[in-house]
């Protein structure tokens, strides 16, 4: 690949092209002949040895800038990328790094067209530019030449060439500026409403102001401040604080070597390191630079009416300006700030949490062990981490160099009017004001859980500033204990247990152990059927054991899953009581204390009054992701129930975004990642959009403890598991579907461009549910009552297919399908073929579930049905060795959750998984969408079809529009 620079820069475009001289497949759209590209032939010059280029005639596929970056950022980590592409792959990825610091300056083009180009570019940046050109292959600035014909067919070879690498990354640099701005907020950075618009603006009487602009980015010199002290020597010692006074000196650097730095006075006065060093244009580019910097700080002005721009004095609140927001002010402006090597300039501050009644800085007052008073491992004086009544305190620490400061040196500092401080018989720079806000918030107290929190991501915010955080007394001895969940110390499985927990089971009883014994909750987020069931009722197990821990165990979960808990706890633990809280003849008289306790969440929700009046020894939410909505009335009588411990488990915690993870873990350990609007805006935006890899660390740090994540795939977890097999089973429409299909493309995409609102998004629906069941089956999508079913479509003629097979080597299998209107279809073809089958759908009664689920294993039923919301979680269906998606959910994770019934523990099997896919369609569009990207997939289509009801007309036609094999 290679870039095609053009005038404005967000008109470039990359041309991709084939060495063989054959037509690439399209970058976008995974080698379909009929992406949206546009094809040219291109001649581009190639090395021929010697310093000489022979030019070659090669087609090549065109893509704007806008469309090529989610390319070229995929083509930096492949491991068979070619060299020209992983270059401009590792371009990108600088360039979109400028972008997210905010390094862009409008202005005009040679037409007084707008643009945005990257800059201020600091030294380290430039320097950056000077490696990434000298790491550039010769493929990727082979420039296409635009060259006279001789008349024989080829160019004349003077006119031959290679763009100049360097000149080339810095248009590439300034093409991505160029496009990615082009926002609704852009008027408010450029002052300008034309650096909004992608169409290029001209823009005549902006002239003046885009040249002052541009001076302080092309000028060939950047400037410093070099803040000096006189009278402050080397060892520290001065006259007095009062006698201090502060200079900052102008310094220039010159941007082709940055090497060269000199005083601008010594510039002005050519003398010096400054003779011969700077070019002739280096005053005029200096005091260009300084104007936008004193725009900048305004205590610079001085220096533009100065004859020689050489120093200004500064006064004591200008030097605690600089201490604070105006170094960031000016460091945008390129103007970076430089302190006394002499001089402490900052003193290091940090919280410290512990229990109330300890020492400032962390002293141990009571002298009982090593964890301090309120020992978790004795179990005195720890507070539950769910009472909010619990408080403990949040001090300050300060340190100047590796020396710990008193509370009246803190003290001193913060009523201190002067930015200069005398402590320790050395000259402290600070700004009084950051002092004084950390003395305003010395006294604060914090929940326990907050405080935990806390000192597990090491930092909290302050004031609207990050601080870093340090733990004392037991509960720095809590977080070290919780901070790596697999390796809490280890419990044997209870006596009670008639089975042996494998060894990443146990590893999981011990760890919910430990954090309920601690009073804080858990998640245990284990793939589908590695037992999380019978880890569970190890852990019910073994809190009997313990008065302190005693109590009835309420586990809440789907009306499907009732019976499977029945039998497994009678299985793994005989004798120990069970009852279902479910039906008209539902009561809790007369609890066993040792007892489990099973209801549905739709009976709990209306039920809520009755279970929260008994007293549990803990609260379980299987399938937690159904409380996944924290505003929702099951949500919100969940939290009403009392328990000692709570305990979440679900296969999927996260299916959509993140805040799914706050409802559940904040139902199991409340007030652990705060209020959801502030776990929004401080962890999910920026972890959902990459933009904030530190809060995706600390996120990561705070979450760890309390949900334990293990995957069937990964190292010794299930080595016992078969093999799994999954295909995509592409088939053509019939001549019915593909004119239903045509139809109502065209019919409704009409509609849907004269709607807008609530209908529009309405008919977007309705197509992408039309079309879907057009792929399944005409009958479905005209409902009809008694359809003639065989020979209308195309998915069912391969069901037919697939079945032969598997009945005929004696295998079951589960079908899955969203619609039981179409299960329905399926169940009367296939009883009219002599199959024998059953379909379990949201409305079967849990008894007849109980009894299909039992059937299936016996193998009575060799083919399950399933509508996969009420059938695609819970089941244990290890009799299959096939499982059969008749058609695609939008969301991967809730496929492979109904997949799971099948490949799970107890699996000795391969499986297959098949899954039917209607060639050019919708479906097809949406299974490759899937099998290119699953991180994509999540993010896109894990909202359903309400994420597609948001694209423009030309986008909704250019994914639903019939193509291909499909016609």
């Amino acid at each position: 690949m290679v870039f095609l620079p053009s005038a404005p820069a967000r008109t470039s475009r990359f041309a991709f092209w084939n060495e063989d001289g054959g037509l690439p497949v399209s970058p976008v759209g995974e080698g379909s002949a009929e992406a949206p590209t546009a094809v040219e032939d291109l001649t581009v010059a190639l090395p021929a040895g010697d310093g000489a280029v022979e030019p070659v005639r090669v087609p090549a596929r065109l893509l704007s800038v806008r469309e090529a970056l989610p390319v070229l950022a995929r083509a930096r980590s492949g491991e068979d990328a070619h060299p020209a592409a992983a270059f401009w792959g590792a371009a990108t990825l600088f360039a979109l790094q400028l972008t997210a610091r905010g390094l862009l300056l409008p202005g005009l083009t040679a037409r007084d067209e707008d643009a945005w180009r990257a800059g201020p570019l600091t030294a380290a940046d430039l320097e950056l530019v000077r490696e990434l050109a000298a790491a550039m292959p010769p493929q990727a600035h082979a420039v296409p030449l635009d060259v006279e014909d001789d008349g024989h067919g080829a160019p004349e070879a003077g006119e031959l060439f290679l763009a100049e690498p360097e000149a080339l990354v810095r248009q590439f640099l300034d093409a991505v500026a160029d496009t990615l701005p082009r926002s609704p907020a852009a008027p408010l950075a450029a002052g300008h409403p034309g650096f909004a618009a992608r169409e290029p603006q001209r823009l005549p009487e902006q002239r003046d102001w885009a040249a002052d602009v541009a001076a302080g980015h092309d000028a060939g010199v950047r400037l410093s401040l070099r803040i000096e002290v006189p009278g402050l020597h080397g060892s520290g010692a001065q006259d007095g604080p009062g006698e201090a006074r502060f200079r900052a000196v102008l310094q220039m650097h010159s941007a082709a070597d940055p090497s060269r730095i000199a005083d601008a006075a010594d510039v002005w006065a050519e003398s010096g390191a400054a003779a011969g060093a700077f070019g002739p244009r280096s005053r005029l580019d200096a005091l260009l630079a300084l104007r936008r910097a004193a725009r900048a700080w305004a205590p610079l002005a001085p220096l533009l009416s100065a004859a020689v721009p050489d120093a200004v004095e500064l006064a004591d609140e200008e030097i605690a300006e600089l201490l604070g927001e105006a170094s960031r002010t000016l460091a945008g402006a390129g103007v970076e700030v430089h302190w006394p090597r002499g001089l402490a300039r900052r003193l290091t501050a940090r919280a410290v949490i512990g229990p109330p009644g300890e020492a400032l800085y962390g002293q141990e007052q009571d002298g009982r062990g090593p964890y301090g008073a309120g020992d978790p491992q004795a179990g005195d004086g720890a507070p539950s981490m769910l009472s909010p009544d619990a408080l403990l305190a949040f001090n300050w620490r300060f340190a100047l160099g590796d020396q710990e400061l008193t509370r009246a040196e803190l003290d001193a500092l913060a009523e201190s009017h002067r930015p200069l401080v005398r402590l320790r018989d050395q000259w402290v720079l600070i700004d009084p004001e950051e002092a004084r806000r950390a003395r305003a918030h010395e006294d604060r107290k914090v929940t326990p859980v907050d405080a935990l929190g806390a000192v597990l991501t090491g930092s909290t915010e302050v004031g609207g500033r990050r601080v870093e955080v340090a733990a004392s007394g037991w509960l720095a001895a809590l977080r070290d204990r919780i901070a790596h969940p697999e390796q809490t110390t280890g419990i044997a499985q209870p006596a009670a247990l008639t089975a042996t927990l494998r060894d990443y089971q146990l590893r999981g009883l011990g760890w919910l152990a430990t954090m309920t014994e601690l009073g804080l909750g858990g998640c245990l987020a284990d793939d589908m059927g590695l037992g999380k069931t019978i880890t569970l009722i190890s852990l019910h197990l073994h809190r009997q054991q313990n008065e302190s821990t005693q109590g009835p165990t309420l586990v809440v979960c789907p009306t499907s899953l009732m019976g499977n808990w029945q039998r497994e706890i009678e299985k793994f633990a005989p004798g120990t009581p069970v009852r279902r809280f479910h039906g008209q003849a539902r009561s809790l008289d007369g609890l066993a204390p040792d007892a489990f306790v099973l209801t549905t969440y739709g009976t709990m929700r209306l039920d809520a009054g009755t279970l929260a009046a008994q007293a549990w020894g803990m609260v379980v939410a299987d399938e937690a992701q159904h409380v996944k909505n924290p505003y929702s009335a099951t949500a919100k009588q969940l939290r009403t129930l009392p328990a000692k411990a709570r305990v979440a488990l679900t296969g999927t915690p996260v299916e959509n975004n993140l805040s799914e993870l706050w409802a559940i873990l904040d139902w199991t350990t409340p007030g652990l990642l705060g209020r959801l609007g502030t776990f929004r805006s401080r962890y999910a935006q920026a972890v959902e959009s990459g933009t904030d890899p530190a809060a995706a660390e600390r996120l990561a740090k705070l979450v760890r403890p309390f949900l334990l994540r293990r995957r069937k795939s990964d190292p010794g977890i299930a080595p016992e598991l078969p093999p799994k097999t999954e295909t995509d089973r592409a088939v053509s429409l019939t001549a019915e579907q593909t004119g239903l299909y045509e139809a109502v493309v065209r019919e409704t995409l009409a509609a849907i461009s004269e709607a807008d609102g609530m209908e529009r998004r309405g008919l977007i629906v309705k197509l992408l549910t039309g079309l879907k069941q057009i792929c399944n089956h005409p009958a479905q999508y005209l409902k009809e009552e008694r359809p003639a079913i065989g020979g209308r479509s195309g998915k069912l003629e391969l069901l037919d297919e697939l079945l032969d097979t598997i009945l005929a080597e004696d295998a079951s299998v589960l079908v899955f399908t969203q619609y039981v209107q179409m299960a329905r279809l399926l169940e009367q073809h296939l009883a009219a073929r002599g199959v024998r089958t059953q379909f379990l759908h949201g409305g079967t009664p849990v008894a007849e579930r109980e009894a299909m689920v039992n059937r299936f294993q016996d193998g009575e039923v060799p083919v399950f049905l399933l509508s996969l919301k009420a059938a695609g979680t819970g089941l244990n269906l290890t009799r299959a060795e096939h499982v059969v998606h008749y058609d695609r959910w939008w969301n991967p994770a809730v496929e492979a959750q109904a997949t799971d019934r099948a490949y799970r523990i107890g699996q000795t099997r391969p499986v297959q998984v098949h899954r039917l896919i209607a060639e050019g369609t919708i479906e097809d569009r949406i299974a490759a969408l899937l099998a290119r990207k699953q991180d994509l997939a999540d993010s896109v289509l894990g909202a359903g079809e309400a994420a597609l009801t948001e694209l423009t007309d030309a986008e909704l036609a250019e994914l639903v529009q019939l193509r291909g094999e499909g016609r």
